[in-house]
């Protein structure tokens, strides 16, 4: 089928007009839509209202000359280069010229006009207009592809690169619309750049023909996976860097390259819920650690709605190179991101040692010096110490060597739960059973000036948690109560089940915390400003918190200077890693 080109024809003179219109619609290789206009003004009219691929134009016109009228159409009205053949009366070399170096494709002397003169000096203008265009394309085209490779080279911010690259396709391509859409590892996904800020939200649920969300800012696409290929009625074909239109003629989906291999299924109402005649996609991918298959990333893709589109090959092509470009400048984006984890994560770990180093430093002094006290005392005077007395220093060297040896415990412990977050293991726990051995425990060591209290509400059966990460909750809670309330009293464990959560607070009468304090208490090494020479380390609070995070649970604190602290945690009953469990899976 021939491509039907309009062509308008501007002379005064009907005759003319009738045998140009004859000699063109003749025309074997090309098909015409011909307009005719008897002056420049109707000439002018017309070409306001239609846009003409070729316009025959006569030197002399009775309203206006032909190069005044040439110059009108090509500076007000297209205000780009429009094929324009120049026909005159006369054999003037003089005028040939001018009309040359204005711009005009050709020159004819009417009686020298033949039927195969004319087609060819047509269709020759038609093919050095489409030339003049493609080379405008392409130079346009290189500029982009230019344009993003440098901002790659300047900046590392991949918002700003992937924004500035759709809004220059959509200006290349002229489409209604450009956007990067980005796959994640949920294989749900969004999109990340838009030449249009302001859209309707998609969201393709992980079912075909989902529907319109509201009015937003931000669209978030949910893209399905199914087993189904992407076109039952049709074969399926893959062939690596081939460009598919995702809804040509006809509204049935071609297949995408390393799309369909990963089993994405392209819904076939996404064509209507873009409210998009025509689409054009391509894949944004990754290099995969050498391996041959590329890690696909994403899509970009060129939206048109506003009239029938069909997309030429080198636009395909040009969508690809800025592909290939916005996947180095992800690469880069992505590396970047590695290497400042790896610095954060690098510096967090010399801060952690460097406040071990501190709390270990100034937390080992003072009981190494009692040690070292009584253990001198004990072998210089040993023999004028009467059993009691032995007794009495060689319970001073245990407690503050099982102190010593909790302390080390504590570092290995938070900087495991910090830094190398250990897994978390849950079984079926029988949280009765459980807490009353342990604060059995905790009495046997507590001593006469702490009374310790045990409370039982509601349903605690059910419960699936972690043992281990149980008891580090249970004995740092406990021992900052115990050990904040250095004039004894009453500590009070109070054990709540619920239908899906199981919650437990520990309450003290201790010295408090003063409220500036609290905000940074669960942070590794934070104390209370008014622990005064109370020993600790700061880090009770902080394994609490981590191992209540593990079992994806809360921990909460509210005190009052003088009045005492109360510590509550509630942890979920059904493990967080999906579903009840049995024992014999742990």
């Amino acid at each position: 089928m021939l491509d039907t080109w309009t062509l308008l024809i501007i002379d005064d003179c009907a005759a003319d007009r009738k045998i140009y219109r004859r000699y063109l619609l003749k025309d074997p290789h090309q098909s015409y839509q011909i307009l005719e206009a008897d002056c420049a003004e109707e000439g002018i009219a017309l070409c306001q209202k239609v846009r003409c691929d070729v316009i025959l134009l006569d030197f002399c016109l009775p309203d206006m000359s032909g190069l005044e009228l040439f110059d009108r159409i090509q500076q007000e009205i297209f205000k780009t280069s429009i094929p324009v053949i120049m026909l005159t009366g006369r054999g003037d070399e003089e005028i040939a010229v001018q009309v040359m170096k204005r711009g005009a494709l050709d020159y004819l002397v009417k009686q020298h006009v033949t039927q195969d003169v004319l087609q060819l000096a047509v269709r020759n203008a038609i093919k050095q207009s489409c030339l003049q265009a493609q080379l405008i394309k392409t130079q346009e085209r290189q500029r982009l592809i230019a344009t993003t490779a440098l901002r790659i080279r300047q900046s590392l911010n991949l918002e700003q690169i992937l924004n500035t690259a759709v809004a220059e396709v959509q200006q290349l391509l002229k489409c209604d619309r450009v956007m990067v859409y980005q796959f994640a590892p949920d294989t749900d996904g969004k999109i990340v750049a838009s030449s249009v800020e302001s859209y309707r939200t998609l969201a393709l649920c992980d079912r075909v023909g989902a529907g319109i969300g509201e009015q937003g800012s931000r669209e978030e696409v949910g893209v399905g996976f199914s087993p189904l290929p992407l076109c039952p009625s049709a074969p399926v074909s893959l062939v690596p860097n081939t460009h598919y239109s995702l809804f040509p003629e006809g509204g049935i989906p071609s297949p995408i390259p390393y799309i369909y291999e990963l089993g994405l299924c392209n819904c076939v109402n996404l064509k209507e819920q873009f409210n998009t005649k025509a689409n054009l996609v391509v894949p944004i991918n990754l290099s995969n650690n050498g391996n041959p298959t590329p890690k696909l990333w994403g899509l970009l893709i060129a939206h048109h709605n506003s009239g029938e589109r069909h997309w030429q090959t080198d636009d395909a092509e040009m969508l690809n190179e800025v592909s290939v470009q916005l996947a180095i400048a992800i690469q880069q984006a992505e590396l970047l991101a590695q290497t400042q984890a790896a610095l954060a994560k690098e510096k967090q770990l010399n801060v952690f040692k460097s406040q071990i180093i501190t709390t270990v430093s100034h937390e080992y002094r003072t009981p190494l010096t009692s040690i070292l006290a009584a253990a001198s005392t004990l072998v210089k005077h040993s023999q004028q110490l009467d059993e009691s007395k032995q007794q009495r220093f060689l319970g001073i060297i245990e407690q503050k060597a099982r102190y010593m040896s909790k302390l080390v415990d504590n570092m290995l412990l938070v900087n495991q739960l910090e830094l190398e977050k250990p897994k978390f293991q849950p079984i079926s726990v029988d949280l009765l059973q459980f807490f009353s051995d342990l604060l059995e425990q905790e009495r046997e060591t507590v001593g006469d000036r702490h009374e310790l209290i045990f409370k039982i509400t509601g349903n605690h059966h059910g419960f699936w948690g972690d043992r281990g990460l149980l008891q580090q909750i249970f004995i740092n809670l406990m021992s900052n109560a115990i050990k904040y309330s250095p004039d004894g009293g009453s500590v009070e464990f109070h054990l709540i089940g619920k239908e899906s959560e199981a919650i437990f607070y520990i309450k003290d009468g201790g010295i408090g915390i003063p409220m500036a304090d609290q905000e940074n208490l669960f942070q590794s090494f934070s104390r209370g400003s008014n622990v005064d020479t109370i020993p600790g380390t700061g880090l009770g609070l902080a394994i609490a918190k981590v191992c209540v995070e593990l079992h994806s649970g809360n921990i909460t604190l509210s005190s009052e200077v003088g009045q005492g602290t109360k510590v509550t945690v509630s942890l979920p009953k059904i493990c967080p890693t999906g579903g009840q469990l049995s024992p014999s899976s742990t």
